[in-house]
């Protein structure tokens, strides 16, 4: 479910120290039950490619159509991703966030794993069009459960990255973030 972006903004993550060029493009809680010791199972399981799972079959699918259409119009060619036409964010962290885990890369999308705490794991891209980041926290529940949330930064590259956001806002949210959100509810109890 989507949920305001003072669920990200105003709690005390280590990513708001080197992330204030980024904008908050949207919250999402996801259904994770679980305990305060957690997060790692969820980010192995997260990032893992599970070729069974139907709604995880779409989301790849709407990646791979998205990769496609890239490589078509040239946004994701190397000399425009990270390293390249912008550095990654690791070249900012804290001696202590660069020199901690990184937490595992996506298998199936280009997402290259920052950092991971016991609370927070960062993964990033950058294509022509933006240089984004997926936060994923571990925050508490009023009823002492814990539970991840995912929030998508974003830091457009020109007009043409102004437009590619605003124009892929609402398939984000109407097709891709509701498939990913029942994939993980029915994958959570299963995630090792």
């Amino acid at each position: 479910m989507r949920i305001p972006n003072a669920e990200y903004t105003d709690r005390p993550w280590r990513i708001h120290e080197f992330t204030q060029d980024f904008e908050v493009e949207d919250v999402w809680a996801l259904p994770t039950p679980g305990g305060p010791d957690e997060l790692a199972r969820f980010v192995r399981g997260f990032t893992a490619d599970d070729d069974e799972e139907n709604s995880r079959f779409i989301i790849r699918n709407l990646f791979r159509l998205r990769w496609t259409l890239g490589r078509l119009l040239g946004w994701d060619k190397e000399s425009q991703g990270l390293g390249h036409r912008v550095q990654t964010i690791r070249g900012r962290l804290p001696a202590d966030l660069r020199d901690g885990p990184r937490g595992p890369d996506f298998e199936s999308v280009p997402f290259i794993a920052v950092y991971q705490t016991d609370t927070e794991y960062v993964a990033e891209l950058a294509n022509r069009m933006v240089h984004t980041l997926m936060h994923i926290g571990w925050v508490p529940d009023q009823k002492g459960m814990y539970y991840a949330q995912m929030t998508s930064l974003w830091k457009p590259n020109g007009l043409l990255g102004h437009a590619y956001r605003t124009g892929g806002k609402p398939f984000r949210r109407v097709l891709v973030y509701p498939q990913l959100l029942r994939a993980i509810g029915k994958n959570w109890p299963q995630y090792t």
